[in-house]
């Protein structure tokens, strides 16, 4: 059956034409590490932008140099931004961009070569995180299983409002995603073809982690 990502509620597929674009350059073979790293921080302010557009505003006051003003600012609970180690890293100043007061949360998983199956490593989060609003990102949803983990170890952390942020996504990523985590908003750049036998997204770009710190082999 073809994969419908219509029948996720949760799941936004993000369309502009500045985003596809800066996409499209990431997945050329010929984009160096400088360039790669640029774009994933420009395209995790644009994917950002989406993500907290649903952030509440209350009113106050302002004295611009013409009169006094009642204007909207941010308000609710604060917020974290967490990447998962090490692709996750290259979206976080992106998001700190918008927000710089922000707290930043690390979550440590590899993927096992073999198995495919992500292990963690690592994690170190901020205190309170059932008052918080949590943003996990990670350029790529292949299988779903690091982005999946992560979740449940937030949930476990007492994180009750989490959402989910990527660059690239496969639909098998995506269904196990929702299925394990139909409460987490999932905001995608790009919905690619499908996973290849070694679970790496098609057409993709390649290892994220390693175009952005420049470790390719």
């Amino acid at each position: 059956m073809e994969f419908d990502v219509k029948e996720y509620k949760n799941v936004t597929i993000l369309k502009h034409p500045l985003l596809t674009h800066k996409i499209t350059l990431l997945r050329d073979v010929n984009t160096g590490t400088n360039e790669f790293r640029r774009l994933v921080r420009e395209i995790a302010v644009m994917e950002g932008y989406e993500a907290l557009r649903h952030l509440p505003t209350k009113e106050v006051e302002v004295q611009t140099p013409i009169e006094v003003a009642m204007e909207p600012m941010i308000s609710g609970k604060k917020l974290v931004f967490v990447p998962i180690l090490r692709a996750g890293l290259g979206m976080v100043d992106g998001m700190l961009q918008l927000v710089p007061s922000a707290r930043v949360g690390h979550i440590g998983l590899y993927r096992d070569p073999v198995t495919h199956k992500p292990h963690e490593y690592y994690c170190k989060l901020p205190s309170s995180l059932e008052e918080r609003e949590v943003y996990v990102l990670d350029p790529m949803l292949a299988t779903g299983g690091s982005a999946i983990d992560a979740v449940n170890l937030l949930k476990e952390k007492g994180a009750k409002n989490i959402k989910f942020i990527c660059i690239i996504a496969a639909p098998e990523g995506i269904k196990a995603f929702c299925e394990k985590h139909p409460d987490v908003n999932l905001y995608v750049g790009a919905l690619d073809r499908c996973l290849n036998d070694h679970a790496y997204i098609c057409p993709g770009l390649g290892d994220a982690g390693d175009r952005i710190f420049g470790t390719v082999k």
